[in-house]
């Protein structure tokens, strides 16, 4: 099985390569590192089976085939993994218009080359195009409160926009697809400073900081730990479809952002000592998914919270060691 995985040098996309290459499948990885590294990709291209090529996707597919055409050797690609974007707050506001590339004229490129290759293509959307939500818990059925011009607009809408090019490339073009959104994953591998809620937090543990809690604290998040949600990710790619169907992937243990700062103060075994800041413009109140799609693929959340921050912490610890 040959897989292309891009932004594979990035959080969500190095777990997937690794795990990957680990059942024995090859990888080539497509990512320019605005928000990924190198570092990330070490189990997988040390397996001999995963090939990194530096570049951007937001180009045509004339572009990206010649980006692949000496990894592919005359190969054809069987599943294409589109999960390059920035995906936070921080590198979504620093990188607006790319933000908006990556996943329009990117997806489209891309929804091509998989046609070319009759390949399967699955896209990685997110929780943010249910926007603020005035549905809780948020099913798939349910279309979003979204700002169409707010501060996360680039984002939010450029992850709309990329779920639209997948349903028209199977309507019209007869594509194979796939789409899952993503509510608030973590793990190992997440970038120190990259400005999302448990980086920032461990971020100022590791640097006797008081814990930054943006807003009252109490708006909710549902925090997705990175094995659990690669496991759904393989098994949406793996199940045939009959029609597309988008499908949460996420943990419907709901906290507030205040809980999940405490939490992490315990793993890490310090005191919590909040700092109150002003709440990011366009903010969701609260975030929950409907996960009875997720579970009718056998599939449910298995790393509590307290295991995945514990897991979380002593991995940044070790890297901070490592390059101390």
């Amino acid at each position: 099985m040959l897989n292309l995985v891009t932004g594979g040098a990035g959080f969500l996309g190095s777990h997937l390569s690794s795990a990957l290459v680990d059942d024995g499948q090859y990888v080539i990885i497509i990512d320019n590192l605005s928000s990924g590294h190198v570092r990330n990709l070490e189990h997988a291209v040390s397996s001999g089976r995963a090939t990194f090529i530096y570049g951007d996707v937001a180009v045509s597919v004339n572009e990206i085939t010649e980006l692949l055409h000496l990894a592919l050797r005359g190969a054809s690609i069987d599943r294409i993994w589109h999960l390059a974007s920035p995906a936070s707050p921080d590198a979504y506001g620093a990188h607006p218009w790319e933000t908006l590339a990556v996943n329009g004229m990117a997806t489209m490129s891309l929804i091509e080359l998989a046609l070319a290759h009759k390949a399967r293509f699955l896209y990685t959307s997110t929780s943010e195009i249910y926007g603020d939500p005035l549905v809780h818990p948020q099913p798939e059925s349910y279309f979003g409160n979204v700002d169409p011009i707010g501060p996360r607009s680039c984002y939010d809408e450029g992850k709309r926009f990329g779920e639209a090019a997948v349903a028209t490339g199977v309507r019209a073009r007869g594509l194979d697809g796939r789409l899952v959104r993503f509510f608030n994953c973590y793990g190992p591998m997440m970038e120190q400073g990259d400005g999302r809620l448990i980086p920032a937090l461990i971020d100022a543990v590791l640097n006797n900081k008081p814990l930054p809690i943006q807003g009252t604290g109490k708006q909710t998040r549902s925090m997705t730990f990175v094995d659990d949600a690669i496991q759904l990710l393989r098994l949406v790619m793996d199940r045939p479809q009959a029609t597309l169907q988008p499908i949460n992937i996420g943990n419907d243990d709901e906290r507030s952002v205040e809980d999940i700062a405490r939490a992490l103060a315990a793993v890490a075994g310090t005191e919590f000592n909040p700092a109150y800041e002003s709440a990011r413009e366009g903010d969701p109140q609260r975030r929950k998914p409907d996960l009875t799609l997720a579970r009718s693929y056998g599939w449910s959340p298995s790393t509590s919270l307290e295991d995945g921050l514990g897991i979380t912490w002593r991995w940044f610890s070790e890297e901070r060691l490592a390059f101390a």
